[in-house]
């Protein structure tokens, strides 16, 4: 009887958090159990708005960050700290959804020891943490009280061992745990004993020593956070961003979103291999340009955004594609009027010129330059 083949071993994620910022991770966490507040929505909420405003005192929410959060009670969340002497929340309520709002902390701000003694990358990573293991797959639709327990866990948490609930855990995410087993973000749960997940293993604050790498100094120029690039993005580009990452057709994770946004503009270089796949492609799918179009139009109208390359290619169904390919084919469609995108945006495109009512006339030029190359 012959062997069956031994699935490909999977590639683990990598660790969002070197130790030293594990432990700042849980030095935040600390914070936020001296806090007297009561409430997961409460506690969430503050966490937010403390790993935000760690280095001066103040930090930058969007009603958007807020709505994000989904708690159970957001008016009381908001107004839970106000007790604390925080102020600036209250204009997270009732405002538009994309406008920064200040929110300060006088107990983060100027102190000649800082509560939080975070530098600019770590603060920066420790923010990024704390967002993508809210969004992680299997904590993502739980409830507030099972979110926050998932930080507590996963920053406590050893990568392949067991790991001790922490004292300070709030009472709520306690009786929550139960909820993060069944949901696949724990694999165990005897007790105060856990262990984490191999699909979250890379949110471990406390990675092997195998996989810790050799200490570097932290770049004077820090990457901006995914929460402190939308900061900066503009209102029309924040808009669409939040469109894609919300987008409950398409239900994509927040670290794809994030990349694909924040990654760095590249030209691609299509080799002479692409471009003899591009014409076996163009004979076997001849004239995709207006479906191509009217695809992206329907797109668009039900997702509120343009479709990514892949997601066309895949949905025209036009076979096994490599990236250049597609990538080549859509330069194609654009370049001859049925598409059209705001390069390098992802996620916009739509139909061109050539799609819409009237004479076609004025891509005609465009479309024979195509094909003369």
């Amino acid at each position: 009887m012959p062997s069956v083949p031994a699935a490909p071993a999977v590639k683990p994620n990598p660790f969002l958090l070197t130790p030293r910022q594990g432990e700042a991770a849980r030095a935040l966490l600390a914070y936020l159990g001296s806090l007297p507040l009561k409430g997961a929505d409460a506690q969430l909420l503050a966490l937010v708005v403390a790993v935000r405003a760690a280095r001066g005192g103040v930090g930058n929410l969007t009603g958007q960050d807020l709505r994000s959060l989904r708690l159970a009670d957001t008016e009381a969340a908001v107004a839970a700290l106000a007790p604390l002497g925080w102020h600036g929340q209250d204009a997270l309520i009732g405002g538009d959804l994309v406008t920064p709002v200040k929110v300060t902390v006088p107990d983060l701000g100027d102190r000649p020891v800082p509560r939080l003694p975070f530098g600019k990358v770590m603060r920066s990573r420790v923010s990024g943490w704390t967002t993508r293991t809210l969004a992680a797959k299997p904590v993502k639709k739980t409830s507030t009280a099972a979110r926050l327990a998932a930080l507590f866990l996963a920053a406590h948490g050893p990568a392949d061992a067991y790991g001790t609930v922490p004292a300070h855990l709030p009472d709520e995410c306690g009786a929550a745990l139960p909820e993060l087993l069944a949901r696949g973000f724990l694999l165990e749960l005897d007790g105060r004993r856990y262990l984490l997940a191999q699909a979250v293993r890379h949110l471990s604050g406390t990675r092997p020593p195998s996989d810790t790498p050799p200490a570097v100094r932290e770049p004077e120029e820090e990457l901006p956070s995914w929460d402190e690039w939308k900061d900066r993005a503009s209102v029309a580009l924040r808009r669409h961003v939040e469109a894609v990452e919300q987008c409950p057709e398409c239900a994509l994770s927040t670290a794809r979103v994030s990349e694909a946004f924040m990654r760095k503009a590249v030209p691609a270089q299509f080799q002479e291999r692409t471009r003899t796949a591009y014409g076996a492609w163009e004979a076997k799918f001849p004239d995709q340009g207006p479906v191509a179009a009217e695809f992206a139009a329907a797109f668009r109208a039900e997702h509120g955004h343009g479709p990514s390359v892949k997601q066309l290619c895949k949905a025209l169904g036009w076979g096994k594609m490599s990236r250049e390919l597609r990538i080549h084919v859509i330069r194609r469609l654009i370049a001859e009027g049925w598409l059209t995108n705001t390069e390098p945006v992802p996620w916009t495109l739509r139909p061109g010129k050539a799609a819409q009512p009237g004479p076609p006339a004025a891509t005609a030029p465009a479309a024979a330059a195509v094909r003369r190359r």
